[in-house]
């Protein structure tokens, strides 16, 4: 499941929530999208395993996020700044599928 950029075209975000009623995470999503995928099916926990130890700024927003939605501002800060991004304005859920959107786009490209 560590795969940081599929190959494969990606779905879209409607796609992408039907796609969370399945037991297995979809095998075309790249590791950003799949930590999301986890996190969006509850799994905070092995979100945050798959994506802690990713040293790029795509992790970092991740991260950050998965903090934030924990309730610890401090940490989500430290790694919103790791991701050279500004703290989230947006309510949870309108956070989680801006990243889902932009991680699922099939021109997506890891920086």
């Amino acid at each position: 499941m560590k795969e940081i950029h599929s190959q494969y075209p990606s779905m879209n975000l409607t796609e992408f929530k039907l796609s969370l009623t399945e037991k297995v995470c979809p095998e075309e999503l790249n590791i950003y999208a799949q930590a999301l995928w986890l996190e969006g099916k509850g799994e905070w926990e092995k979100s945050h395993d798959l994506i802690q130890d990713l040293p790029d700024r795509n992790a970092a927003r991740i991260h950050a996020y998965l903090h934030r939605k924990e309730g610890d501002q401090w940490n989500a800060n430290y790694w919103y700044n790791r991701a050279h991004a500004k703290p989230c304005l947006l309510s949870l859920n309108e956070e989680w599928e801006a990243l889902v959107s932009e991680f699922i786009d099939p021109f997506f490209l890891p920086c």
